[in-house]
């Protein structure tokens, strides 16, 4: 009876733990691998990936930097287990925007050609 109280103690722990826990492993996982499909599928597209998960100094973060002939690309990868609650890209938060911006205007002035296209695109995933 104490053997099977103690289980029946650690399934509910754990099942507590996982829903007020970060489940960042998860999402760190799943998001790893939309960027890698992003990527896979921008190639298809005839995009040259040029950089993935781009870091500024200044907190600016991109997931990958591409071009489309002579346009630069910098492109978001939002990734979902499921669109229960709306598509991925209606969780872009006005944050991120701000962060993606950082992170384009970082690379851009690392750039000497200030007469460059560029644009801002979301590629959205959805991993069951």
């Amino acid at each position: 009876m104490t053997a099977h109280f103690v289980e029946s103690m650690a399934a509910i722990s754990k099942r507590w733990r996982n829903r007020f826990v970060s489940g960042a492993p998860d999402r760190a996982i799943r998001g790893a691998a939309g960027e890698k499909m992003a990527a896979r599928f921008l190639r298809k597209q005839r995009y040259k990936i040029l950089y993935r998960n781009f870091r500024g100094r200044r907190g600016g973060e991109l997931d990958i930097v591409c071009r489309d002939g002579d346009t630069l690309v910098f492109v978001e990868v939002k990734t979902r287990s499921s669109e229960d609650f709306g598509r991925p890209i209606e969780t872009l938060r006005s944050e991120q925007r701000q962060r993606i911006a950082r992170g384009a205007l970082t690379w851009l002035r690392m750039l000497d050609d200030p007469d460059l296209l560029f644009r801002f695109d979301v590629v959205e995933v959805v991993l069951p």
